[in-house]
């Protein structure tokens, strides 16, 4: 049950958004605007900069964590960092736990977070149990994989804030302890790469498993084992680097919680780069402070961005992937998170995984590529990722036409989902939302 004096706090939260999404005319595109800082890549042109706001910054509170049926309720604000804080006092954490530490629990929901237990659990939305959502009309619908509502449940995830206010998420939550013990494998080739991953996938004696791929010959397979002691401890929330560490060491102990976060000043794209801007700012700036002041200063971002993204791809793709990327971009390192394939959601187009039968994707993470002049590479990978039935995050720049958008995600799913929770249309559409939007764009050039 809801802890009584919270619970009444979050009625009188959802009435406040309820009635402030009823008398909202509709005339203008709304956004969505909490506490935490958005985590999407800040964009210069982005519209949402100068769209309506609706806000539920109050919207933070866990109100209720059951250490025996091991779950949470946290209102949609609450980050990850307060709420591992929260379930650690009972040896738990949240099945899965993004990267940054500010991420908020409804973030991980409509942007696909994933993590380095995802080889096991997939997404962080495959860990979820219930959602509360305000629709444009006011109307509150809960949402669970088996009740009425079912189909936003499912719809939610990936939806970018274009279906409604998510306000409440109920999360699985499982056993931890105090230390996590990392050992880091190296391999030489992509083949000796992908079997080790298969080998603890099936085994599944290791509690996290991600990599770093420093270059075309050294593959780092990182893997993490909850343990009670520790001979010492290592922090990365300074001046040390941790993707830099997997290449150096062979063992590292890591806090539980100083693991979960342990990419927060960047993961292959650490700030500062410097080892004395990180003894000066190190502390300082951490993944909020930095994607604030990139939305602070969404003015002066240069019109030709850097490529921040991931691309989930089937396990079978692999090889076909990495001769196309060696030859064409080339770019390293790289992140690598083995992710299981829960079930094929139903925001991806019909067909797309014809012939696709693995049930182990793998998301490889490309972080502060240099574009060269005269090529966009955001849009070359696009078209690669069609030819090898892989997705990329929406949460950066897209450039996709609307025809080919839809051939990966689904139209017909999202129209249906947007006439049950946005019936008076004040959310972007998705393709506007992620692909126009954030150029600057209202309509197709």
């Amino acid at each position: 049950m809801l802890q009584t004096y919270a619970a009444k706090r979050h009625d009188g939260k959802i009435a406040h958004v309820s009635r402030e999404l009823r008398a909202h005319d509709a005339s203008r595109p709304l956004v969505i605007r909490k506490k935490a800082a958005p985590h999407l890549v800040p964009k210069r042109d982005d519209l949402r900069h100068t769209d309506d706001k609706i806000d539920v910054g109050d919207l933070d509170e866990i109100l209720d964590i059951d250490p025996i049926a091991r779950t949470c309720t946290a209102e949609a604000g609450v980050t990850f960092e307060e709420l591992v804080a929260a379930t650690l006092q009972y040896g738990l954490v949240p099945a899965i736990v993004p990267e940054l530490s500010t991420i908020t629990v409804g973030g991980a929901v409509t942007g696909c977070s994933l993590e380095s237990m995802s080889f096991r659990y997939g997404g962080f939305h495959d860990t979820c149990l219930r959602y509360e959502v305000v629709g444009s009309d006011g109307a509150t619908l809960v949402c669970t994989p088996d009740n009425e509502n079912r189909f936003v449940f499912q719809m939610m995830h990936g939806s970018f804030g274009t279906l409604g206010v998510l306000t409440t998420v109920t999360m699985k939550l499982v056993p931890a302890k105090r230390y996590v013990r990392m050992t880091y494998e190296k391999y030489r080739t992509l083949a000796e790469y992908q079997e080790a991953i298969w080998h603890y996938y099936k085994r599944g004696d290791v509690d996290f498993m991600d990599g770093i791929i420093h270059s075309a010959d050294e593959w780092v397979l990182s893997l993490g084992r909850f343990v009670d002691e520790a001979p010492y401890t290592n922090r990365y929330d300074w001046t040390k680097v941790y993707y830099k560490s997997t290449q150096k060491r062979r063992e590292d102990f890591i806090e539980t919680a100083q693991y979960l976060f342990r990419y927060d000043r960047g993961v292959t794209n650490v700030h500062p780069k410097s080892a004395i801007g990180r003894f000066l700012f190190g502390k300082w700036l951490h993944s909020d402070r930095v994607l604030r002041l990139g939305e602070k200063l969404h003015h002066i971002l240069p019109e030709k961005p850097n490529v921040t993204v991931d691309l989930f791809l089937p396990f079978s793709k692999l090889e076909e992937f990495f001769a196309w990327y060696r030859d064409r971009i080339d770019f390293f390192p790289l992140w690598c998170v083995p992710y299981k394939r829960v079930r094929d959601y139903e925001w991806i187009a019909d067909g797309f995984f014809d012939g696709i039968d693995d049930e182990l994707f793998v998301d490889i993470a490309i972080y502060g590529l240099e574009q060269p002049e005269g090529r966009n590479l955001y849009a070359e990978l696009e078209e690669e990722l069609l030819a090898v039935h892989g997705i990329k995050t929406l949460i950066s720049y897209n450039y996709y036409d609307e025809e080919t958008f839809w051939r990966t995600w689904n139209k017909h799913n999202w129209q249906t989902a947007k006439r049950i929770v946005d019936p008076r249309g004040v959310f972007r559409d998705l393709y506007s939302k992620t692909v126009l939007a954030p150029r600057g764009l209202t309509h197709v050039p």
